[in-house]
């Protein structure tokens, strides 16, 4: 039981992987189940044996990244030891900047949860449970800003949820950018810390 248990799983995250790849190259509408199956290495049998349909596969797809990125932040916050003190680092706003860092949106990302995001405009049910997964990334980011402001003296000018959320939406607003420049790398990442970091230091101040 455990190994055909072990064998779905492995079957669900290839073709997960395999759609990831497919919807970011040529987009939700040409991304057919058979260029999807063809990607993975499986029958069209395979993929309805896990799946019903292609769009319960990409909501499948948004909540993947979604915890993937939620469990990224967790593992750096804790990693980073908020309580013990961060110093000049969290004035300088580097230690949000730092923690968001692992979500580390290369183009392929960006493409991807840029289809994601067009497939929620146009489908409400798909729209009301991405919310939800943004709910969740907007949440840890939250608890990120206030265990900083709180244990180096810092006060936000605005409600945190507000403060998060603003930052996230900078965030996803210059990886789009540099994805459409063709930048990757350190060149996306510095470019992303230097104009995060501004909105940081416009929300965050010393008390």
């Amino acid at each position: 039981m455990r190994a055909t248990t072990r064998s779905r799983e492995n079957t669900r995250a290839r073709l997960l992987e395999a759609a990831a790849a497919v919807f970011a190259e040529v987009g939700l509408g040409e991304a057919s189940v058979e260029r999807i199956c063809e990607r993975a290495g499986f029958t069209r049998g395979a993929f309805y044996s896990n799946f019903a349909s292609k769009d319960e596969m990409f909501l499948e797809l948004a909540k993947a990244v979604a915890q993937e990125r939620v469990a990224a932040v967790r593992v750096r916050v804790a990693e980073m030891d908020i309580g013990a003190g961060l110093g000049a680092e969290a004035e300088n706003a580097a230690a949000i900047i730092r923690v968001l860092d692992v979500m580390d949106d290369d183009r392929v990302t960006t493409l991807l949860m840029h289809e994601i995001e067009i497939h929620a405009m146009r489908d409400p049910e798909f729209a009301a449970a991405y919310a939800a997964q943004l709910d969740d990334i907007v949440a840890e980011v939250v608890q990120l800003v206030e265990e900083i402001v709180e244990a180096e003296g810092l006060a936000l000018r605005l409600p945190a949820h507000e403060a998060a959320s603003i930052i996230l939406a900078v965030w996803s607003e210059v990886s789009r950018r540099v994805a459409i420049a063709g930048l990757e790398g350190d060149a996306a990442r510095e470019i992303r810390s230097v104009e995060v970091g501004r909105v940081v230091q416009l929300v965050v101040e010393r008390r």
